[in-house]
């Protein structure tokens, strides 16, 4: 596969990349990287995010020539044919990019390239990099240019988008996934100048005094242990939202203080939106949630970290996973 992707790279000179809906740090961080090194190869790259990332997530998009697909869809269209490459990172099924944006690979008469850690890819592209044993599709992303022995074309902006997946999808480093092959990938961006500690101010010390109430209220008023189970949950209307003026990526790791509980191994959160309930899924040991978000509430994701989604109301989304939690017990 290493082979056919150096091929695509030194045959094309155009490049889209892609990411997934509501982007976390590993969907930027991936495609900032992406971006960087094969600008550095000389090629012409864009980057189509599906909407507007959170905002300790935009410092990292200020170099590079990105478009939102939903304040840009027409534009996006347009110049679709105008590239011959197209990558999806960090995410495995079409429907991820959402609705509004799922059409572009009709559009698209190239080549699609997928590289990506989640399991269970669908066939869409004509090229899979699938590795779901690896943290993070940022440090795949370093598998990949080190495979092509393209390591020197590795600058200081990847090295961060790299670090920065890595950092996110891990849970700063603790998850179950993270390996020696993992420290030593960020050992060599230590190396070529990443300063680590800045992207963890970046993104972990960019609090807001709202921010912190929310959080505050909904680990003090809204977090529910479910009697004779291992599981805690917490709730957030859209009323709820609004009173502490809500804004994407203030809930960010909300789900893992609820395992950070003692005797806790499984987590979710279910957050109410005008488009719906969307739901985010945590779990330890020998718990899974990727198969239960998928068989119930249209998601998926890894063994212990998945999302998910409901269209009915948020007291019926809450009490339909009540009645099925039973399914999570092993």
């Amino acid at each position: 596969m290493i082979q056919q992707l150096q091929s695509l790279l030194e045959n094309n000179n155009s490049i889209l990349i892609t990411t997934h809906k509501s982007p976390d740090g590993d969907a930027i961080g991936s495609s900032v990287a992406w971006y960087e090194f094969v600008k550095n190869l000389g090629k012409k790259v864009l980057i189509i995010i599906p909407d507007e990332p959170s905002a300790s997530l935009l410092p990292f998009l200020s170099d590079v020539d990105y478009l939102i697909y939903d304040k840009n869809d027409e534009q996006v269209n347009t110049l679709l044919n105008d590239y011959q490459l197209l990558f999806c990172l960090d995410y495995n099924a079409k429907s991820r990019v959402g609705r509004n944006m799922e059409g572009i690979f009709d559009l698209f008469s190239g080549t699609k390239v997928m590289i990506d850690h989640h399991p269970n890819p669908e066939d869409f592209c004509e090229l899979t990099i699938s590795r779901p044993t690896v943290c993070s599709t940022a440090q795949l992303i370093f598998d990949c240019i080190s495979e092509l022995e393209l390591i020197d074309k590795l600058n200081i902006p990847a090295g961060n988008g790299i670090y920065l997946g890595i950092l996110t999808d891990t849970g700063s480093f603790r998850f179950p996934s993270v390996d020696k092959n993992t420290h030593l990938a960020l050992a060599k961006l230590l190396e070529i100048g990443v300063e680590h500690y800045k992207i963890h101010e970046a993104i972990y010390d960019v609090n807001t005094m709202d921010r912190l109430r929310l959080r505050g209220y909904a680990i003090a008023e809204k977090l529910e242990i479910i009697p004779n189970l291992p599981m805690g949950i917490i709730t957030l209307s859209q009323d709820e939202l609004n009173r502490f003026n809500y804004q994407k990526g203030d809930t960010e790791g909300l789900v893992n203080v609820i395992l950070s509980i003692e005797g806790m191994s499984i987590a979710a959160l279910f957050m109410e939106h005008k488009e719906g309930i969307k739901i985010s899924f945590r779990s330890k040991g020998n718990y899974f949630v990727n198969e239960f978000a998928s068989k119930h509430f249209e998601g998926g994701g890894h063994k212990y970290a998945a999302g998910g989604f409901s269209s009915e109301s948020l007291y019926v989304t809450l009490s339909r996973f009540k009645s099925l939690v039973e399914e999570l017990i092993p």
